[in-house]
């Protein structure tokens, strides 16, 4: 019988990429930005500002502030992404692919989620849209939740798989899609049986916490996000589906900051701070499930091949040890909290 082998110490891995972050603008773009390009060579920049990003001249003039809010020297590119609605414009994400500006269009269900109140109200509304990206490869990037006040927020992507995805998957053969955030069972069943055509980006949290999360010892309003947290047993199915090997499962934070004082409010708002300890966050999924091998994958190959982008040069390094999470990061006036902040994680980033 061969021994199991001990988990490394240090990993090395290709320079990874996140394939759906929120930088926000302004003075929260200036205090997050360069914590997503100290780990990332690239990432998928949501376009759900306010006002939207919805045609070329906002998402090049967005990318520039971008740029600007880095610390010299960075070596980042932003991935820009066009915000849906149902007056899109197919000449203009045509050209916005073609000059590069566009990586991907963004797919917001209207009211799904924060800064939604512009997004689609029906995949009619956007066909011929969808015919051009369908024409030209460009990946549509879905939010993958009905918004049917009678349908269960905890139902809501199982329903949006089964009402919306399944039909959009038939309707148009040879669109890429990218099924974001996914957080159930049926989200990870359907982006495993459909390898070719659909990919699924997973966030940190949804692999870590359940929706117990949200009630330990009183309302914690630093565990909301949307999709909102599921069952243990959806989260297991995640986790599996993200450490299995699947090619087409990739990383993506959907690390989106608001102010402390907009998260502990009356009706505080939807988002997870990640971005600050996403790869060490990861890490310890990967090592505690066994699948460290697994790792450079998920984080730095399987995203840029189902974009159809070149792998990275370069590489970071991981080493096991303990990191303590801040309590508050410095954001303007105010700050934001962190992911698991004032815990100690068992792995640090150190090159």
């Amino acid at each position: 019988m061969t021994a199991p082998q001990t988990p490394p110490d240090r990993l090395t891995i290709r320079r990874p990429d996140d394939w759906h972050v929120h930088l926000r603008d302004g003075a929260m773009l200036a205090a997050v930005a360069p914590a997503t390009a100290r780990q990332f060579a690239r990432a998928i920049v949501m376009p759900n500002l306010v006002p939207p990003v919805t045609d070329v001249a906002a998402a090049a003039a967005y990318r520039s502030r971008i740029l600007a809010a880095l610390p010299g020297g960075a070596d980042f590119t932003p991935l820009m992404t066009c915000y849906l609605t149902d007056a899109t414009d197919a000449d203009e994400v045509r050209r916005g692919y073609a000059e590069g500006v566009f990586a991907a269009c963004k797919l917001y269900p209207a009211h799904a989620t924060t800064n939604s109140a512009h997004g689609v109200t029906s995949i009619a509304h956007i066909a011929p849209v969808l015919e051009a990206m369908q024409a030209v490869g460009m990946p549509l990037l879905i939010h993958g939740e009905v918004t049917d006040p009678a349908i269960d927020i905890f139902d809501r992507e199982a329903v949006f798989v089964e009402r919306v995805l399944t039909p959009l998957l038939a309707d148009f053969p040879a669109l890429k899609i990218v099924l974001e955030h996914i957080t159930t069972q049926e989200a990870a069943a359907i982006v495993l049986a459909n390898p070719e055509r659909l990919g699924a980006t997973v966030t940190p949290q949804h692999l870590l916490i359940n929706r117990n999360a949200l009630f330990a010892g009183g309302l914690r309003p630093h565990a909301y996000c949307l999709p909102v947290a599921k069952r243990e047993r959806h989260r297991i199915a995640v986790r599996r589906a993200a450490t299995s090997g699947a090619r087409n499962i990739f990383l993506g934070t959907d690390s989106a900051p608001h102010v402390v004082e907009a998260k502990q409010s009356g009706c505080g708002c939807a988002g997870i701070f990640s971005a600050l300890t996403a790869l060490e966050l990861y890490a310890g999924v990967f090592d505690e499930d066994g699948a460290l091998d697994r790792f450079e994958a998920f984080a730095s190959e399987n995203g840029a091949r189902f974009y159809g982008l070149p792998l990275n040069a370069g590489t970071v390094t991981l080493e096991r040890g303990a990191l303590a999470v801040p309590e508050m990061l410095a954001a303007g006036d105010s700050g934001v909290v962190p992911f698991r902040a004032g815990e100690t994680l068992g792995w640090r980033m150190v090159g």
